[in-house]
């Protein structure tokens, strides 16, 4: 029977016994992490990266909103232990599945990860667990994917175990949004894993809600970020086409957004990154396909946000070839390499496709990021080995061209503009800036 084994575990969670496990130590995982400790939860840390691992046993964060001291105090108070030992998860009662969700070089959901914890969950899993997943997928992903590997161990749902799909919101950098202000979406598989999961969530973050399946989860987190991804691919296109027209397009957003209802500003910039925004709405469209169905609108999107750093470096071309340069040998400084503004997050920003373009056409290239100092390797890039440059007037003034493709609050814009001869702006950073010695374009 269900009752004593759910009865048990609800029990655990009500009195915060019920011991916390989160499968992925990153950007998602790790805040996740912070939150149910700081709701009086124990917890354990696992992530196959075994020198992540270490640096969090040596109380160190490598995540700039999660502090290395918070970091040594759990460790400290024995409320967060990471491993990389996944023999221990039959020691925890909630396991959260945090793990990449990428696309394949066709654009097809590449589920290994999901598919290979999951295969290591079965392996351990025992009478009275919970499995919840958090990683962005498809509809229908926790059904068709998970239940039969975990099913393999002989463990029956609702008798021995409990699963559920809760989409990860996390927005790093918004500070006034940390992972326990943000409403938890809760789908379980069953009417008791449902139950569960929203009494775990409950007892950690701000607000949860339920919805009826683990389906209807998994399009809302799909949803969001399609609805973000078509509304910036929106106001890029139209950039490019008020450019033409001589028309600011941010002055065009800023008049629009006072009007109080009806319309929220997106605004552009070179690309899209984040490991998000600019993936997710292809997993709608790989599900449609496999229903005979197309999503034009959602390949269109996708199709005008790729192009962008095209753009931006049609843009720079013409800029250089204004002063008699050629980009070839040009010394040009990409200003930001995190996706977005203020953290340290770099993956899949459209930086790297600007360095990509540049080398190609065989640009001197350098970048600044306070916050990414060395260039790491990416899975779709050909990333340069290069550290950090120092935002120096000497360095400004060695430039033949600034790209800003990231506009971090720490970087001097007034500096930027008294000493660079040119600036390509994607983010209208430089608006606030007197005129001075650098030639500012707009891309």
């Amino acid at each position: 029977m269900a009752d004593p084994v759910y009865q048990s575990l609800l029990a655990s969670i009500h009195s915060r016994q019920a011991k916390i496990g989160v499968i992925g130590l990153g950007y998602v995982g790790l805040p996740l992490i912070q939150t149910f400790v700081r709701a009086g939860f124990p917890t354990i840390g696992f992530d196959v990266d075994q020198q992540k691992v270490e640096v969090l046993q040596r109380g160190e964060s490598y995540i700039s909103h999660i502090s290395s001291e918070w970091i040594a105090e759990c460790q400290a108070a024995g409320t967060f232990e990471p491993t990389a030992d996944m023999d221990r998860l039959s020691e925890v009662d909630v396991i959260l599945i945090c793990v990449p969700t990428p696309l394949t070089s066709d654009r097809d959901p590449d589920l290994q990860y999901v598919i290979s914890t999951t295969s290591t969950i079965a392996s351990q899993l025992r009478a009275g667990q919970l499995i919840v997943l958090e990683s962005t997928t498809y509809p229908g992903t926790t059904r068709d994917v998970m239940l039969p590997i975990l099913q393999e161990s002989g463990c029956q749902l609702d008798e021995d175990f409990f699963l559920a799909y809760s989409p990860e919101r996390e927005d790093p950098g918004n500070a006034s949004f940390t992972a326990s202000q943000i409403p938890k979406v809760v789908g379980g598989l069953s009417g008791l894993s449902g139950q569960l999961a929203v009494a775990l969530y409950g007892s950690a973050v701000v607000e949860v809600v339920p919805v009826s399946s683990c389906e209807v989860a998994e399009a809302c987190k799909i949803l969001e970020n399609t609805y973000r991804s078509v509304n910036i691919a929106m106001v890029n296109e139209l950039k490019t086409l008020f450019d033409r027209l001589e028309i600011d397009v941010w002055e065009v957003i800023a008049a629009a957004k006072t009007k109080p209802f009806g319309f929220q500003p997106f605004y552009p910039g070179p690309g899209l990154g984040g490991h998000c925004i600019p993936i997710d709405p292809f997993y709608l469209s790989w599900l449609a396909r496999q229903n005979d169905m197309e999503t034009r609108f959602i390949e269109l999107a996708g199709e005008v946000n790729a192009a962008m750093p095209d753009y931006v470096i049609s843009k720079l071309t013409t800029a250089l070839n204004d002063v008699g340069k050629p980009v070839n040998g040009s010394r040009v400084g990409i200003f930001g390499i995190a996706y977005k503004k203020d953290v340290d997050d770099p993956r899949e920003s459209p930086s790297f496709r600007l360095l990509e373009l540049l080398g190609a056409l065989k640009a001197d290239l350098s970048y600044v990021d306070p916050h990414v100092p060395e260039l790491p390797e990416m899975r779709s890039f050909a990333v340069p080995k290069l550290n950090t440059s120092e935002l120096t007037v000497d360095y400004l003034e060695s430039l033949d061209a600034v790209i800003i493709s990231t506009d971090h609050s720490l970087f001097d814009y007034q500096l930027i503009a008294d000493h660079a001869s040119l600036v390509v702006d994607t983010r209208n950073a430089m608006a606030p800036t007197s005129p001075s010695r650098a030639v500012i374009v707009k891309a």
